[in-house]
């Protein structure tokens, strides 16, 4: 095959798979060849020294797949090395990846049954099985979301739309928000995820709709402070439209708590939407999954497998307990989802998302959950939090580390304690720009709420099963070396 006729060449077809080989193998040869320049979790370089190594890669013209594959590897934060700790941002299952590629090679498109037949079958089949998973009955509904973002955003729509159905008699999602009645309120704690309120503002509520409420230490909603938020919204006529509970806060991991979040919301006629976009992975694990009980009580959550289950992104998941509660998402466009084909037995997925054109991002999930199986992947999720566990006792051993909690799941804060505690702050965001600029170490970075100086805390993030407990060591001494380093800079 000439080099033009390779790069005019299609994935899909009964030569795809033959035109797609030789590509593979340059792919695959750049990928290597990145991650042994890069020799580390991410390079040793500042953002400016990337970004023009990066510029003079745009330059030259010609065979360039594997010259940009191998700057990508080169330049990327790699999940996969012990040392690059500091997100939720897993290292994908090889297994994993590959179902991917099938599905970029074909590229299903999930608007139509025409676009997309067999993959249509199967996201409403993994759908069914997790919504058993979770707890939910043979009513349930949903959809693969973009991620936690989307999901939230989705659950909160719902929400909003029953709510001034209910008390205005309006279809919010035809008219639009009524005026002059009661102000909408949304309730979630002050660790709730930023999308929340983004949520709001997209809206029409504001995010001033959204009532912060207070968390305990290791940020978990405090539900006597959530039953008197909603008493006081209540005394002041405004509608409560959702309770948001947290089931896995990006922190810390802490769970809120569920059966008394799903009984204030029933109490004052509020949604109950969880977001268990990063905590839903302990369903997976017999060990971990009793810290959900209650999960099955919402009336839509979120979950994500690009983060306890080892997805390349996107793999989230939206699911709603009592399908009719998705009516006004409902939508009917003649050249995707004729009512004729429908009745003839031509299902569609449309009315189920927010987006038109979508991935079959479901058959990875699937080809992961039949190949590990649920016990399976729930050793990796149990791997993990072993790792957090015995990091924590690592913390809490060290003469110049401090832990803030110790894990839910499988991440934990800590902080480098310098001799001067005013510098605390100051050190702790200084040692991991130090870690970043040397291509050391990739650790997160957090504020604990309140006011005032030493909030900034450090965050490890462990999603890796393959990372040992002496490569969390390490990570640590190399921590504490960079905050030593840090507090004896000029």
């Amino acid at each position: 095959m000439s080099d033009v006729t390779k790069d005019l060449a299609l994935s899909g077809g009964v030569g795809g798979a033959a035109a797609l080989e030789p590509l593979l193998r340059d792919v695959l040869a750049a990928l290597a060849e990145g991650a042994r320049r890069r020799g580390g979790p991410l390079p040793a370089r500042t953002p400016q020294e990337l970004a023009a190594e990066v510029a003079r890669a745009f330059a030259p013209e010609g065979e360039r797949l594997g010259a940009l594959t191998e700057l990508l590897a080169y330049g990327s934060a790699d999940p996969a090395d012990p040392f690059c700790a500091a997100h939720l941002h897993c290292p994908p299952l090889a297994v994993a990846v590959a179902a991917d590629l099938a599905v970029s090679a074909l590229n299903p498109s999930l608007d139509s049954w025409d676009q997309a037949p067999a993959a249509t079958a199967l996201e409403t089949s993994l759908l069914a099985e997790l919504a058993r998973m979770v707890g939910f009955g043979a009513a349930a509904a949903g959809v693969l979301t973009s991620g936690g973002t989307e999901s939230n955003l989705m659950g909160l729509m719902l929400a909003r739309d029953l709510a001034v159905g209910r008390s205005a008699g309006v279809r919010a999602e035809l008219s639009g928000l009524p005026g002059g009645g009661p102000r909408l309120r949304i309730f979630a704690s002050e660790a709730a995820h930023f999308s929340t309120r983004r949520a709001a503002a997209l809206l029409g509520l504001g995010e001033d709709a959204v009532v912060a409420v207070p968390v305990d230490r290791e940020l978990r909603m405090d539900a006597g402070a959530l039953a008197g938020a909603l008493r006081a919204s209540a005394g002041r006529g405004e509608l409560p439209v959702a309770v948001v509970a947290t089931a896995g806060t990006t922190d810390t991991g802490a769970i809120d708590p569920l059966r008394a979040c799903a009984s204030l919301a029933a109490e004052h006629g509020a949604w109950l939407h969880v977001d268990a976009a990063y905590g839903g992975g302990a369903l997976l694990s017999e060990r971990l999954a009793p810290l959900l009980d209650g999960l099955a009580l919402a009336d839509s959550l979120s979950l994500d497998w690009h983060k306890l289950g080892w997805q390349p992104a996107a793999a989230g998941v939206f699911l709603v307990r009592r399908a009719e509660t998705y009516a006004s998402l409902a939508r009917r466009a003649a050249y995707l989802n004729p009512a004729d084909d429908e009745e003839a037995g031509y299902p569609s997925l449309l009315g189920y998302s927010l987006r038109t054109t979508r991935r079959a991002d479901a058959f990875k999930i699937l080809v992961t959950l039949r190949t590990l199986g649920r016990a399976g992947l729930g050793r990796l999720v149990e791997a993990c939090h072993d790792l957090a566990r015995h990091g924590a006792a690592a913390v809490r051993a060290h003469r110049r580390l401090e832990l803030h909690a110790d894990p839910v799941l499988t991440s934990f804060l800590f902080r480098y304690v310098p001799a001067d505690p005013a510098r605390s702050d100051e050190v702790n965001a200084g040692l991991r720009r130090r870690l970043l600029r040397e291509g050391r170490a990739v650790v997160g970075r957090t504020e604990l709420p309140g006011a005032g100086p030493g909030r900034v805390r450090l965050k490890l993030t462990l999603l890796n099963p393959h990372a040992t407990p002496g490569d969390l060591d390490r990570l640590l001494a190399v921590v504490a070396a960079a905050g030593e380093a840090e507090e004896s800079a000029p």
